[in-house]
């Protein structure tokens, strides 16, 4: 399973869902493409759309000298100083009378069979303001027509970043809103390394649970915690392309399996859970009812027209029941971590019962887009006295385009990315009460 991108040099990248089986197709702008070209084709691989007997097909490409040499300029800050002829663009207006070229004209070259980068080469040919524009404009001017006539799509390896980003941007709500850079705060906060044993409860279709899987890195395990026999969907777990030593590692439980009084800890965890069974049960079941209708979606890109057709055999599900040894382990020396993603349960009640099964002094953090269930959360762990060193922290991200003379913010990009509850868990035994002697 891999992903398709856009091709390098373009400034907003769109990342899609791919799983290239021999009946799949692609779909650019209005052209639908087969995938069989893609098989055996490393990661990294550049493919174009040509038009072939059958229709269009995927063609795999070279960057040209010119191309490689382009994209070296534009990241030349000092070359672009240097040879900029100190132009702007403050004498040029957007009042369509700079193209020779007509759309009549353009439609008469597709018919003889002119290829993309031929109608490129033409307009900018065509073209009465293209030699006056600076050197970045010239380049952003190509971009934009490259990507209209001229399509190019780039084979990525699946990560986080990349899945992560692409439910962001078209399907936030399946995710949870959960944006990068809080994913990567949650990861940090609990101290996700190698050989560690992560407890997730991840109500955001399993984004989290294979970021944890690919931090951990084939070491330690990361167990996707449930309530009685509904799992929580941790279906996107299968985008990340795990190898089978990797997959090994994720494993699922109940929390009618994981719940014990632990040694030296005071505090009854299993007769509690019915109570928060019955609070969560409806969220549970309204949750797998929205993703069992698509539990891994097609990502579709409506603005650059890259989206995938749904007929395809649903791979099998990663995860596996943690077995018994696992649990007992766990149950001596609890877990090293604990990361929470649910966005529509109530969080006070679930960690308070999710606490106990970790270690003394491991930490914990806890998303969530609303900061009030987080604030009510912190207070009751407080007054239980179950964790220190709280904190609410929310995630601040800007993208700048950092160039000479035209740095500044992008024009569009994400305002919230939600709050992270942190901590440390600790003993929460109350103090023994010494016997009077006579």
């Amino acid at each position: 399973m891999g992903r398709m991108q856009r091709s390098p040099g373009y400034q907003r990248r769109r990342p899609s869902r791919l799983c290239p089986t021999l009946f799949r197709t692609l779909k650019i702008g209005n052209k639908k493409c087969s995938l069989r070209p893609l098989v055996g084709c490393p990661f990294g691989s550049l493919f174009r759309v040509e038009i072939g007997p059958n229709g269009s097909v995927l063609a795999r490409c070279f960057p040209s000298s010119s191309l490689v040499g382009n994209a070296a300029i534009l990241k030349d800050k000092d070359y672009l100083h240097a040879n900029g002829e100190m132009k702007d663009n403050r004498s040029l207006f957007d009042n369509n009378t700079a193209q020779g070229l007509s759309s009549e004209d353009i439609d008469a070259m597709k018919r003889e069979g002119a290829s993309g980068d031929e109608i490129v080469e033409a307009l900018i040919a065509n073209s009465s303001t293209f030699e006056k524009k600076t050197i970045l404009s010239q380049e952003k001017y190509k971009i934009k027509k490259q990507k209209k006539y001229a399509p190019k799509v780039l084979l990525r390896r699946p990560c986080s970043k990349s899945i992560c980003e692409a439910y962001f941007k078209k399907y936030p709500t399946r995710i949870g809103s959960l944006r990068l850079d809080a994913l990567c705060l949650l990861l940090s906060m609990a101290n996700v390394g190698a050989y560690s044993d992560v407890l997730v409860f991840d109500m955001v279709g399993g984004l989290l649970t294979g970021a944890v899987a690919e931090r951990l890195g084939g070491t330690g395990y990361v167990c996707s915690a449930y309530f009685g026999a509904s799992r929580n969907p941790i279906d996107i777990v299968r985008m990340f392309n795990f190898s089978s030593e990797v997959n090994s590692r994720i494993v699922e439980a109940s929390l009618d399996d994981l719940c014990f009084v632990r040694e030296n800890d005071g505090t009854c965890f299993r007769q509690d859970i019915p109570k928060i069974v019955g609070v969560c049960e409806n969220t549970t079941f309204l949750a797998e009812s929205v993703l069992s209708k698509d539990s891994n979606p097609p990502i579709e890109d409506g603005e650059e027209g890259i989206c995938f057709s749904s007929t395809v055999e649903k791979l099998k599900t990663s995860g596996r029941h943690a077995s018994s040894k696992l649990v007992n382990s766990w149950k001596e020396r609890g877990f090293s971590s604990l990361i929470v993603a649910a966005p529509e349960m109530e969080l006070g009640s679930l960690v308070q019962k999710l606490l106990p099964l970790l270690s003394f002094s491991a930490p914990f953090a806890i998303y969530s887009h609303c900061l009030q269930s987080l604030a009510m959360c912190m207070h009751k762990l407080q007054a239980a006295k179950m964790a220190l060193s709280l904190q609410i922290s929310e995630p601040w991200l800007r993208e700048y385009q950092v160039l000479p003379s035209r740095t500044h913010p992008h024009m569009q990009m994400s305002a919230f990315g939600g709050y992270i509850l942190s901590g440390i868990r600790i003993c929460s035994d109350p103090p023994r009460k010494e016997s009077k002697v006579n």
